[in-house]
């Protein structure tokens, strides 16, 4: 399992009962978490003295419950900032296991630039949300195009971008449905040096299209594939579907990608670690090709 185990300002307090305790820089939430199906006792105080309490409703939702909470507030991974606020079903804006592949994918682009520092790195990011891989791309040194359908988001992402001083790295910020947007940049032959995927597991298109991601996700990768240049770094995809399992996104990869590009697959579960009992908690898959 690939673990982001290098948060200062983010931690999972513990987990029970179908909820995990998380300290947000100063702040404590708790939040539901289906992976949590087992009850162990609750003796971490901090679970009666929450800043905030997300309760799913049996019908389906839920809602906040806030106890001094400010409406925003930032933290920090590394050299970047970002603005979180609690907003519809249980989200803060930020996915912090998704560090593990920030740091994966950075390195990877520090190093290409290292060897040859002259080399223009384009990275594609799509279904991008608040911006959080986009700008681990931009501070490696990477222009970055970041494509998400909400107009929100993408302003999101922008006030990370400031948040962090990156207003001024080289990024396309992009509202726009994600498979159309790839199959034009086909038509106009723009290719990318590493491509990240964080698709939903089940949504609509501007026209009304569904998105399943078991029926979608491959055909998908298929296409973006497309858009790799000639001496591509990465591909990353992102799963939080329970039935898609690491195997599965590596043999999706390996087939649409290793057959023209060569290089290497892994998946592997993502995950946190949960402070009170030393263990982890699951927190979906990721698929990696590089060369």
């Amino acid at each position: 399992m690939w673990l982001a185990n290098q948060w200062n300002d983010y931690e999972v307090l513990d987990c029970s009962g179908g909820e995990k305790l998380e300290r947000w820089s100063d702040y404590i939430l708790v939040r539901p978490d289906p992976q949590v199906i087992w009850n162990t006792p609750k003796t971490d105080k901090r679970w009666k003295q929450k800043n905030g309490h997300y309760h799913r409703s049996s019908k389906g939702g839920g809602e906040w419950e806030f106890f001094n909470l400010p409406e925003e507030w930032s933290i920090r991974y590394r050299e970047l900032t970002f603005r979180l606020k609690p907003f519809s079903f249980k989200h803060t804006g930020l996915f912090p296991e998704q560090a593990v592949n920030w740091d994966w994918f950075s390195s990877i682009i520090k190093n290409a630039k290292s060897k040859n520092p002259d080399r223009p790195l384009k990275v594609l990011n799509l279904f991008a949300y608040t911006g959080g891989a986009t700008l681990a791309a931009a501070c490696a040194g990477a222009a970055v195009t970041h494509v998400d359908a909400s107009k929100g988001m993408v302003a999101w992402a922008k006030e990370n971008a400031a948040a962090s001083n990156l207003s001024a790295a080289p990024v396309r910020w992009l509202v726009d449905d994600c498979v159309k947007f790839v199959e034009r940049e086909i038509r106009r032959g723009n290719t990318y040096d590493g491509i990240i995927m964080d698709p939903p597991s089940y949504g609509r298109g501007p026209k009304g299209e569904i998105w399943k991601l078991e029926d979608s996700i491959f055909p998908f990768i298929e296409l973006a594939a497309k858009l790799l240049s000639d001496a591509p770094l990465f591909f990353l995809v992102n799963s939080y579907t329970t039935g898609l399992q690491p195997a599965v996104l590596t043999y999706m990869i390996h087939t649409a990608l290793v057959p023209k590009f060569g290089g290497q697959v892994e998946s592997s579960e993502i995950g946190l670690p949960v402070s009170a009992s030393g263990l982890i908690l699951p927190c979906g898959a990721s698929g990696r090709w590089f060369t």
